[in-house]
């Protein structure tokens, strides 16, 4: 595959998250990577102590403009970003010499959202969110696969990882109200392109969040400046 070094336009695009999902299309028909999506998400405790963690970007919303992922909001992450509702992503495609950084407030997403991507993970998958209390201590490994058999039980399908336990097997199993989407809302987006002798091509978006109802946000107009390197 050829060496990817296109910069960006002059002048900057108005939507820069446009450019991101188009950015992230390319790198998955790159296939360079086996998760395109995935990104590392900053959030910080309400006293300011930082942690960083890499999860799967699941959409791109360029208009109005967020991010969306999932987790257990009952995790180290999920207690954050309620008490600092403001995250920082960035996503990184070393092979097409490209960069990501997004910063911005963070709600809840939509339940019935929620419900709709849950309802396409793996049943294995699905009932491991049941089955995990994410972050929390647990006393061995094996403790936790009991778990696992135990909540598979409950909802009337087999042990995952045991004989005929594949993806054939057709189980219902609801969303756990633990579990679900967040939006970012980007209020800050910087794009890096790598240029020849490190003259890399840097630009920084940034725009006002208005809180409104309904866990949502009327948005600014885009103000776009290149960077130094």
């Amino acid at each position: 595959m050829p060496e990817h070094r296109e910069l960006l336009p002059d002048p900057l695009p108005t939507e820069p998250l446009a450019v991101v999902a188009a950015w992230l299309a390319e790198a998955w028909a790159a296939r360079r990577q086996p998760n395109a999506n995935s990104m590392v998400l900053a959030t910080s405790t309400a006293d300011g102590k930082p942690s960083a963690r890499v999860v799967l970007c699941k959409d791109i919303v360029p208009q109005p403009g967020y991010i969306v992922f999932y987790t257990n909001y009952l995790s180290s992450k999920g207690r954050q970003l309620k008490d600092n509702p403001r995250a920082a992503a960035v996503m990184h495609w070393d092979a097409l010499h490209r960069q990501v950084r997004i910063e911005g407030q963070i709600v809840p997403a939509p339940a019935a959202d929620s419900d709709s991507y849950f309802a396409t993970r793996a049943w294995q998958s699905r009932v491991s969110a049941w089955a995990s209390a994410q972050s929390e201590p647990i006393d061995s490994r094996s403790t936790l696969l009991g778990a696992v058999t135990a909540m598979a039980r409950r909802f009337g399908a087999p042990t995952p990882g045991s004989p005929g336990a594949d993806d054939t097997v057709q189980v219902t199993i609801p969303r756990p109200p633990h579990w679900g989407g967040y939006r970012l809302w980007a209020d800050t987006v910087e794009l890096w392109a790598e240029g020849e002798a490190r003259i890399h091509d840097r630009a920084l978006w940034t725009r006002s969040l208005t809180a409104t109802r309904g866990s949502s946000f009327s948005t600014g107009a885009w103000s776009a400046t290149r960077l130094q390197p």
